[in-house]
Order: C-alpha cells, then sequence, then structure tokens
C-alpha cells in the first residue's frame, strides 16, 4: 500500500507542477487550487508512504516520479525538445529508481 500511495505522490507532484506553470500563464482561482490541492495531496501520501518506505528511497522515488512525469507533460503538452539524449538521460532516472528498489529491501 505504501508504494501505491508513493506513486500516486508523484503523480500529483505532477499536478502542483503542471498547476505552476498553468499559473504562469493564467492567473485564476482554477490554477492557484490545482497548485495548492496537488501539493497537498503529494505531500500527504508522501508522508504516509514513508510510514513504510524508508526516508531516502521515498524521497528519490517521489522526486523521480515529478521530475519523470514534468518532463514527459512538457514534452508532450508543450512542445519542449525530445532529443534522443534528453530521453536517455529520463530512462537513467528511472533505472536508478528501480535500482534503488531492488536494493532497497523494502
Amino acid at each position: 500500500m505504501a508504494w501505491i500511495a508513493l506513486v500516486f505522490a508523484g503523480l500529483f507532484e505532477v499536478v502542483g507542477v503542471l498547476a505552476m506553470n498553468r499559473l504562469k500563464e493564467k492567473k485564476d482561482k482554477l490554477s492557484m487550487l490545482m497548485l495548492v490541492l496537488g501539493f497537498i495531496i503529494s505531500f500527504s501520501l508522501l508522508s504516509v508512504a514513508m510510514k513504510s518506505i524508508s526516508m531516502g528511497t521515498a524521497y528519490a522515488v517521489w522526486t523521480a516520479i515529478g521530475t519523470v512525469g514534468g518532463t514527459l507533460v512538457g514534452m508532450l503538452l508543450y512542445g519542449e525538445s525530445r532529443q534522443p539524449r534528453r530521453i536517455f538521460f529520463l530512462a537513467l532516472v528511472v533505472s536508478a529508481v528501480v535500482g534503488l528498489k531492488a536494493i532497497g529491501g523494502e
């Protein structure tokens, strides 16, 4: 259950980041609400996950989901660079998280 909470925490971090970008372009109440709720839910779920998963592993996974998710959304929705090198380094982030899980014993 902790890993499911952690994955959703990372996904809601992406929601918060998307809301930041939206707020930059369109300063409205919905954008602000998305930002606040995205991060509140994200931090709450991260806290739940950290009851069973070590802090270092949980934080690494959470930030990796946010990093990879935010970058992919930027590529798919905002026309950011899709250079093969960029995708390669995203794959390295994912492989590092898989490695942490594999050796973490959690």
